[in-house]
């Protein structure tokens, strides 16, 4: 069985592997993350491989070794939008994107060691996100709640702000934090199986 690391201590990305049936530890990439792009995409693509390289020189790790790292930003009308600085910062956000449409960008990086060499697969989804009008009332009580203080674009879609929303268009778990199809796809394309080995009930080990 391979041993995968995942470079990033998001408790989505992490859930939303351990769903998919992958068997992988935690590596955090605590590496300065530098921004040379302008492009929502190539921004992602950009931070992901950055922080999958950081945990691969980190770590000593034998041939076969993956390394999985992700980055996800929001965009609206050309701004990138991080994680909010504090509540004023996530009110103003959300009264911003409430009522319209906004894109989701996740970039995801493979690191594969073969015979010593860490070779990258680099790729970044998007997924079109409508909200429902929402109320600045029920903005600042959403804030209150702390929820959104972790998560680019100061909402989580898994969580309790997801009833606002109308509509996607693109990969739902792209917006949690991991496209975990197209992941799965690319890693196919590679000759990489992801999950553990199937017993005879039908669980990964």
């Amino acid at each position: 069985m391979r041993n995968i690391i995942l470079a990033s201590a998001s408790p989505r990305r992490r859930e939303l592997l351990t769903n998919a049936g992958v068997i992988f530890q935690i590596c955090r990439s605590n590496g300065e993350e530098i921004i040379t792009k302008e492009k929502p995409e190539d921004i992602v693509k950009e931070l992901s491989l950055q922080k999958a390289m950081t945990v691969a020189k980190e770590c000593k790790q034998e041939d076969g070794t993956i390394i999985i790292g992700a980055d996800t930003i929001v965009s609206y009308e050309g701004r990138i939008l991080g994680k909010p600085e504090d509540e004023i910062d996530a009110i103003r956000t959300l009264c911003m994107l409430e009522g319209s449409t906004h894109q989701v960008y996740t970039g995801v990086t493979l690191l594969c060691k073969k015979k010593g060499i860490w070779e990258a697969t680099v790729f970044a989804e998007k997924t079109d996100v409508t909200f429902y009008p929402v109320t600045e009332k029920e903005i600042r009580e959403y804030v209150s709640t702390g929820e959104p203080m972790d998560k680019a674009g100061s909402y989580g879609i898994q969580g309790k702000f997801g009833i606002y929303v109308k509509g996607i268009d693109g990969s739902y778990t792209n917006v949690v934090g991991l496209p975990v199809g197209r992941l799965f796809y690319e890693a196919k394309k590679l000759g990489i199986e992801l999950r553990g080995i199937e017993d005879d009930k039908g669980m990964y080990i």
